[in-house]
């Protein structure tokens, strides 16, 4: 499931953790669905806490994150703090942990499911005990609204696509809204990157992103990178505008 750097982190966390006296701690994402690349993928957490999230906890959270920076993984953590009678609708934002800074953020219908379907219990009780199941039609409205709402209106900001992070998470993204809205079901990233030439992506950024996700890639010449940013936004626009207009 991990390697070592990995479960030396997430040991180190639960074990800081053990002072809240946690009711669950699950894992989502990359590392719940088996498709975890170690110093690429995050580690996105979800942990409950028995009391409610008052400043004081919040203070003892941010040192709990502070002292794990030695850790070479720590900055990949992503951690979201619940409490059992806050875990109905998917709208409420939650302390959350990511990106070395605290925020607050939804813990949304497609993690839930994740969750449901596939999270990892790293300590406690399981999603299915506290966390209720999510609809499918809950599910799907999300997907649609996502696709419409944050990545459409991203692929008309240029500047954004020449970064290798929106080229991945928009296009596999899309891969994954895909599938969801038409079987119903969750994939993991290289999943996605399996299914995207069938949806008719262009198969040199499809490759691209499978280079730098699984092997060792080059770095790439400033051409390319604004030659994959063209094929990328040409290909991602009408693609979402069929998939709203076929799902709204």
């Amino acid at each position: 499931m991990t390697d070592d750097a990995t479960a030396r982190l997430l040991d180190r966390f639960l074990t800081d953790l053990r002072a809240f006296a946690p009711v669950a701690l699950w894992a989502h994402g990359s590392l719940a669905g088996g498709d975890y690349q170690q110093g690429r993928s995050d580690l996105d957490l979800i942990a409950v806490l028995e009391d409610p999230v008052s400043l004081a906890t919040v203070r003892k959270v941010v040192r709990l994150h502070r002292r794990l920076r030695a850790e070479p993984l720590a900055a990949k953590l992503h951690c979201s703090y619940l409490t059992p009678d806050s875990m109905a609708g998917a709208e409420r934002s939650y302390l959350t942990w990511a990106h070395n800074r605290l925020m607050k953020r939804p813990v949304t219908p497609v993690t839930r499911r994740e969750l449901h379907a596939f999270g990892l219990v790293l300590h406690g009780k399981p999603p299915e005990d506290l966390l209720p199941p999510v609809p499918d039609r809950e599910l799907g409205e999300f997907v649609v609204r996502d696709q419409k709402e944050f990545w459409r209106p991203a692929v008309d900001k240029a500047g954004l696509w020449k970064q290798d992070v929106w080229v991945d998470l928009g296009t596999i993204t899309f891969a994954r809204a895909t599938v969801t809205l038409r079987e119903g079901r969750l994939i993991s990233k290289r999943e996605a990157l399996d299914v995207l030439p069938e949806l008719g992506a262009p198969i040199d950024v499809v490759e691209d992103i499978r280079r730098r996700r699984y092997e060792e890639p080059q770095p790439p010449t400033a051409e390319w990178t604004a030659r994959r940013a063209e094929l990328t936004r040409n290909y991602l626009g009408p693609a979402i505008d069929a998939l709203v207009t076929t799902y709204a």
